[in-house]
């Protein structure tokens, strides 16, 4: 009897060393630069300024690593959104088609992933790869790299740089698609087929699933996910520039992997995703508090993602 109650309530700590690793690292900040204002409000309604748009990404990228597939041009694709809504306002076109054409972007480039890595059989990796570079000389080329201001007041607030009191709107967002991503991948049939499919692709194929169209809808829902994250990008930073995203990819895989999600596919979870998303932001915060120069915090954030990849080797 007792050892059932034992194996009951047993504890398993790598399952959940995100969560751990995010209280240990957050207490660790709050201490060492309590002095410099970590705890305050501002700050951090800043973390989660900083972590909304990685989340949204990365909630996408959930799908895509689950699946045994991977995703590196959601940068790019976040950067080329971010300008195509910020030239449709310009263009006094209105929110309406701004956010048709931003999220349109994203779709359209995931289609076209989706398409190369279900129907032609090229790997992920290296489609992502090439469209990666593609996407970023587009954005680029389509504005001889000068940025887009945004003076729409009302898609400013709505889209990154409001707040509901103490609350930024990002952060609403960021929940908002937690949620809807939640009950996608845990609790219907498409998010069980991306599982079985990261899982054994054989096997789910057996079994009647089909493989290839999974595959078709991880990377197109990728690229919906970086269409919006380009577009509160936009809203954020109240302009469109193709910097936007530059080395987000790493990130948001490294959020994902640090959540839980195994790197060779088959077992994920959107919690933490986003958990692996704050902490990366809160890592990201405070390396810039500490007063770390650029140099320093892209090596930190090296080794972590090499940490992350470690973990989904183990799991």
């Amino acid at each position: 009897m007792q050892s059932k109650i034992k194996g009951r309530f047993r504890f398993d700590w790598q399952q959940n060393i995100v969560f751990i690793a995010f209280a240990f690292v957050f207490i660790f900040f709050a201490i060492t630069l309590y002095k410099d204002g970590f705890l305050s409000v501002f700050n951090i309604a800043n973390i989660f300024r900083q972590t909304a748009i990685i989340s949204v990404m990365a909630i996408g990228m959930t799908f895509v690593i689950s699946a045994g597939e991977i995703d590196l041009s959601v940068g790019s694709i976040t950067a080329l959104s971010a300008l195509s809504t910020a030239l449709v306002l310009d263009a006094g076109l209105g929110i309406i088609i701004a956010l048709i054409v931003g999220l349109a972007t994203g779709m359209f480039f995931g289609v076209v992933n989706g398409f190369f890595v279900s129907q032609i059989g090229i790997p992920s990796f290296l489609v992502t790869l090439g469209m990666m570079g593609t996407i970023r000389g587009t954005a680029m080329w389509l504005t001889d790299t000068k940025p887009i201001p945004i003076l729409n007041d009302t898609y400013n607030f709505w889209f990154g740089s409001g707040n509901i009191g103490l609350i930024p709107i990002l952060f609403f967002w960021m929940i908002l698609i937690g949620l809807i991503g939640y009950v996608v991948y845990n609790k219907t049939t498409f998010g069980r087929h991306t599982l079985a499919v990261g899982g054994n692709e054989k096997a789910a194929k057996y079994t009647g699933v089909k493989t290839s169209l999974i595959k078709f809808k991880v990377m197109a829902l990728s690229g919906l996910m970086a269409g919006l994250a380009g577009m509160l990008y936009a809203g954020r930073m109240q302009s469109g520039r193709y910097t936007f995203g530059e080395g987000d990819e790493l990130s948001v895989i490294a959020a994902v992997i640090l959540g839980g999600t195994s790197l060779f596919g088959g077992m994920g979870t959107i919690i933490g995703t986003l958990v692996g998303a704050l902490l990366m932001g809160v890592i990201n915060n405070g390396l810039i508090i500490a007063g770390l120069d650029v140099s320093q915090q892209m090596i930190i954030r090296g080794l972590i993602i090499i940490l992350a990849v470690a973990l989904g080797k183990k799991k």
